[in-house]
């Protein structure tokens, strides 16, 4: 069984936001595979399917970002997942080009608070992730603005393509492993 979890932060406030493509990605696989999103426990939004007959929890924390560390934690206890082969972490990057995916199978928080919290309860991080690039801050502005605030008319048409390509991208995870999915997504473009 694998747990997908996507980072965001609850409310419509924050809908579709910078910070919140892991939430958008988790809407699409839904969409995709008809999973309802929707039973509320593990201090998350969360549902249970098959994906490409692989058993699995699409998870959506509403603890707020920061915190996400304690969905993700309570997600693996009850579900006992082995968080280094069945858990995947769909986020954002603000290292990366709007629309540009990253995968890893392990690696630091890079300054992001939701991945800090989850390498903190977690005890570890070796886990793998699915990064969406929503491009770099402008200079002269807060980064928390930055991130919770929405994308151009132009960029939202580059993260629609890039969240259907993140949300295949952690099915290929699934289905064919990790290196082969870091072969066919961490090219540019």
């Amino acid at each position: 069984m694998y747990i997908i979890v996507g980072l965001g932060n609850p409310t419509s406030q924050y809908a579709r936001t910078r910070h919140n493509v892991g939430f958008d990605t988790i809407d699409v696989l839904a969409d995709k595979y008809n999973i309802s999103v929707e039973d509320k426990k593990y201090k998350a939004l969360y549902g249970k399917g098959v994906i490409e007959g692989q058993k699995v929890i699409l998870a959506k924390p509403q603890t707020y970002m920061n915190l996400s560390g304690e969905s993700v934690r309570e997600l693996v206890d009850y579900f006992k997942i082995d968080e280094k082969e069945e858990l995947i972490v769909i986020y954002d990057d603000i290292s990366l080009e709007p629309g540009q995916i990253r995968l890893r199978g392990k690696g630091s928080a890079g300054g992001h608070n939701g991945i800090k919290s989850i390498i903190a309860h977690l005890g570890g991080s070796e886990f793998k992730r699915v990064k969406v690039g929503v491009g770099e801050k402008p200079s002269g502005w807060d980064l928390a603005d930055y991130v919770l605030g929405r994308f151009s008319k132009e960029d939202r048409e580059v993260i629609d393509k890039a969240l259907e390509r993140a949300a295949q991208a952690a099915v290929m995870m699934m289905t064919q492993g990790i290196d082969a999915a870091m072969n066919e997504y961490n090219r540019k473009g």
